[in-house]
């Protein structure tokens, strides 16, 4: 068979042909008479293992020995290509949500998406200076696609730059709320935590129901800051983790001022009462918990806490007992509280 003929039935072009016999990869089996290329039926079906090679991303020197070599493996081989092809097909999705950020812009000069691809090329340094740069001095007059902006903070580690960014956020609304949130389902805590800590500076219903659902969270530091960002909203819901705050710390005092003004619901004074109470037993032998508990009674409003403290003041443990008694008497002397001893 002619090499025009091969070409036409292979789907090879015939300067494609030439190139693999002038390598040595196929080289046809004959000659005619006017000493064109003759390739005999072996040939073509060696044309067809070259080409199903080359579509594994093998180069033709690879498939030369891996046809000629009866030594070869082909397992190695194939996972180095499967590592190459798990990179390009990386890039070509880091280059797609690119593409994607431009596009959410809506651009209407090049001279927009040139601002754009400067701001990614800012947030994707290895310089955390750089990046915090990025976000703090955005391109004039472009409008960061908050998507963006969420997906950065979800990944940033540097402290500096991950306040920046929910800086940025914060200034653009609500619109990162789901893209935020997205990152309270991730396996990784850190990510969880960035996320919380974004949406605790967002407004809004959807960023208050997101915080709701991550006191479910089976991270510690999670629940707190979600329970710390609700109680500043007034959500009742978060009225046990805020006291389970009181107990473990940090941030025992913010908690306990908020209990203090949740309890302005007089149905919810008598349950924050009870919840602190109730810890206060369950710690009877840990002296800086129950400690950190009288002081949150002190939080109540008025002096509907005061009955509970005067019992306190007379203690077995020393410290609490000093305590509840300097803070019975100064609810005591507050205006429109009770006369009497402590």
């Amino acid at each position: 068979m002619l090499i025009g003929e091969v070409a036409r039935r292979s789907g090879v072009s015939a300067r494609m042909l030439r190139h693999y016999d002038s390598l040595g990869l196929v080289r046809p089996t004959g000659r005619t008479v006017g000493g064109y290329r003759e390739y005999s039926p072996e040939d073509i079906r060696r044309i067809f293992h070259v080409e199903g090679l080359r579509s594994l991303g093998l180069s033709l020197s690879q498939i030369g020995r891996a046809l000629d070599d009866a030594a070869f493996t082909p397992s190695a081989l194939v996972g180095d290509l499967i590592r190459k092809t798990g990179e390009r097909l990386d890039r070509e999705r880091e280059l797609l949500e690119r593409l994607r950020t431009v596009d959410s812009t809506e651009p209407s000069r090049w001279q927009d998406v040139l601002r754009i691809i400067e701001l990614l090329h800012g947030l994707g340094s290895q310089s955390p200076a750089r990046r915090q740069q990025a976000v703090l001095a955005p391109a004039e007059d472009v409008a960061v696609p908050a998507e963006l902006l969420a997906e950065a903070l979800l990944t940033e580690s540097d402290p500096y730059v991950a306040g920046a960014l929910r800086w940025a956020l914060a200034r653009a609304g609500g619109d990162g709320v789901a893209s935020v949130a997205s990152g309270l389902g991730s396996e990784d805590v850190d990510v969880r935590r960035r996320a919380v800590l974004a949406l605790a500076e967002l407004p809004g219903d959807e960023a208050t129901a997101a915080l709701t659902d991550a006191l479910e969270d089976p991270d510690t530091t999670v629940r707190r800051h979600a329970a710390l960002a609700l109680g500043g909203r007034g959500v009742t819901r978060a009225v046990p983790a805020l006291v389970d705050t009181v107990v473990e710390g940090p941030n025992d005092v913010e908690a306990a001022e908020l209990l203090g003004t949740l309890a302005q619901d007089a149905e919810w004074a008598a349950r924050i009462i009870s919840a602190l109470v109730e810890q206060l037993t369950a710690y009877a032998a840990d002296s800086a918990v129950r400690i950190r508990l009288t002081q949150a009674l002190a939080e109540m409003p008025g002096t509907i806490a005061l009955d509970t403290l005067r019992q306190l003041s007379c203690d077995e443990d020393r410290a609490v007992a000093a305590i509840a008694s300097a803070l019975v008497e100064t609810l005591v002397a507050r205006p429109g509280g009770e006369p009497g001893q402590p």
